[in-house]
Formats: C-alpha cells, structure tokens, sequence
C-alpha cells in the first residue's frame, strides 16, 4: 500500500467503525454556513481557496513524483520533503472540496460520521505535518553540524522509523477527538459557524458538560505544536551556533542557504496556525469571518506554498521539474 493510498483506506475503516458504533447524535448531520456574516460575497471567496487547492494538487503530486523517479534524490531532506507532500495532500484534500462545496453550490448538510472524519484528518494530519518539519529541522542539523555523519546517523531504516512515528503519534493523539464527541449532547443547534468540521466549532454547539473536550484539545494543542517548536527552534539554535564559528563569509551564506526553503515553510505552517489556535480560544473581540478565513487559508496555503518554496529555492528539484517539461536552456 502506498503513502499516498494509505490515508484514504484509513478513511474507510474509520468511517466504518463510526456507523457501527452504538453512539449516535439526535440530529443526523450538521450545517456548515461557510463563512458567517459573508454570505453575499461567498462565490467570489471560493475562486481564490480553489486556485489555492488546485496549486496544492499540480505542486504536491509533482514534488512526489519527481522524488519517486529521481534516484539521486533519495536522500534524507527529499524523502522527508515526499512525506510532506503527501500529508499535504491529504490535508487539502480533506478540507477543501466540502469548503468549496458549501461556498460555490450551498451544500451545506454534513452528515455526522463524515464530519468526525474531516475533523479527525484535518487535525492528525496537522500533527503530522508538524512532526516532519521537526524531522526535517533534525536532517539540517545534522548536514550542518555532523556532515561526516549525515549518511550514518539518517539512513533509510531511521527515516522510516521516523515517517512511522510520525504518523503512529498523529493517529494516537487525535483519536480520542471523535470518541470524546460521543458523550456529548446536541439539543438545541448543528450550525456550524464555519467553512469545514473543526473541533473547537463543533465542541461549542454541545449544551452538555464539555471540559473534558476543552482541556483534551488544548493539551494536544500545546503537546504538538509546544514540543515541536521547542524542538525545531533547539535545532536551529544549534545550527546557527555551528554556522557562526565557519570561517568565511560565502561558506556561512551557503549553509544559512540550505536551511532557507525549510524556514520559510516553518514560518508559512507556524505562525497562521498558531494565530488561528489563540484566537479560537481568547481572541473574542476578532470578527468571526475574519477568523474562518485564516483558519481555511491555513490548511489551504502551506500545502499550496511548500512546493513553490522548495521548487524555488532548491537547485535539484528546480532542474528535474525544468526537465519534465522539456523547457530547455534554463538549467
């Protein structure tokens, strides 16, 4: 089974075992408005998030496949680079044909089990996603601080390990998300004051106790993204510290270049996430349409952007898409 193949069978099952499970919501489905209080204009928001979602696909699967069929690019950054593209692609996908569904043909109407299932892809995925960058900040520390190692300490077995864990963690983390939905009550309103199930949104329309979902979510949050800043910002302080003792202005230039592409994916992934995340939970006085459209610009963006950043800044992969299309004396 491939990478790619794998989230979707995963879908599956998972959907699988929600309709046979004994739990069930008095309403069958919830209603997603898309983006409150921007009804009129919703159509016209909808071409960008599909420009958005139509980068991610063309960039992601040609990252992924360039990969695949050049040999001299199976080394550590691009292997950990195939992984994102593909959690990338599963994110995307997992949010933006309902998003664009709800803003472009009103189909508003979500069922229950589907909307656990988005809920439960967009958020592990998320984690995933963020477990590779601290994979990937891990593989420049070592190319920087430990060349002679980098091919001893990264190889193939250990990245496998790593894609493993990765994806083990995502799956461990957030399951408990739709399992703890399960005790809660619906009694008044399924409108979901968004463009895609999200957690937060939909643990708020419960009229039962919901504490435990509150802190399980805000631990996860805090576990995730916590630990793996801590863990990416450690790396990079180390990195910076090697780079300064090299000697040589165009030696330090090149190793800041080859940390270049991953900063800026960090920063594209991080710093919306994070800002979406405070506002859900303490930003009160922020418009909601406001914070709806970051929070779908957030799945949609780092997936459309990662490709172009690491197609722009890294010099292989630059050549083979040149290559692929046949477009000559560029290279």
């Amino acid at each position: 089974m491939t990478l790619v193949s794998f989230p979707f069978s995963l879908s599956k099952l998972f959907m699988m075992a929600l309709s046979n499970s004994s739990w069930r919501l008095p309403q069958p489905s919830f209603f997603l408005v898309g983006i409150p209080g921007l009804e009129e204009s919703q159509h016209w928001i909808a071409f960008p998030l599909g420009v958005l979602y139509l980068f991610a696909l063309v960039g992601n699967v040609t990252i992924i496949f360039i990969i695949w069929a050049e040999q001299s690019l199976h080394q550590p950054m691009y292997l950990f680079l195939a992984m994102l593209a593909a959690i990338d692609l599963v994110l995307a996908s997992s949010t933006a044909p309902k998003a664009l569904a709800v803003l472009l043909a009103h189909a508003h109407e979500i069922g229950y089990v589907v909307c656990l299932t988005q809920m439960f892809f967009i958020h592990a995925f998320s984690s995933m996603e963020s477990g590779v960058l601290v994979a990937m900040a891990l593989d420049r520390y070592v190319a920087i601080c430990h060349p002679l190692h980098h091919s001893t300490i990264l190889h193939p077995g250990t990245i496998g390990r790593i894609g493993v864990a990765v994806l083990v963690r995502g799956l461990i983390l957030l399951i408990p998300f739709p399992i703890l939905l399960q005790s809660l009550i619906f009694c008044q309103t399924t409108v979901i004051g968004h463009a895609y199930c999200e957690h937060m949104a939909v643990v708020k329309l419960a009229c039962s106790e919901t504490t435990v979902n509150r802190a399980y979510g805000l631990a996860v949050a805090l576990l995730v993204v916590g630990l793996d800043v801590l863990a990416i910002g450690v790396s990079y302080a180390l990195i910076l510290q090697a780079v300064l003792k090299v000697p040589g202005s165009e030696a330090r230039l090149k190793a800041f270049s080859t940390c270049g592409a991953h900063v800026c994916v960090i920063l594209v992934f991080y710093v919306p996430g994070i800002f979406s995340f405070l506002t859900h939970r303490f930003g009160h006085h922020v418009p909601h349409h406001v914070h709806v459209l970051l929070a779908t610009l957030y799945l949609l963006v780092p997936p459309a952007l990662n490709p172009l950043v690491y197609g722009v800044k890294t010099r292989q992969i630059r050549q083979r898409v040149l290559r692929v299309f046949y477009v000559k004396g560029l290279v």
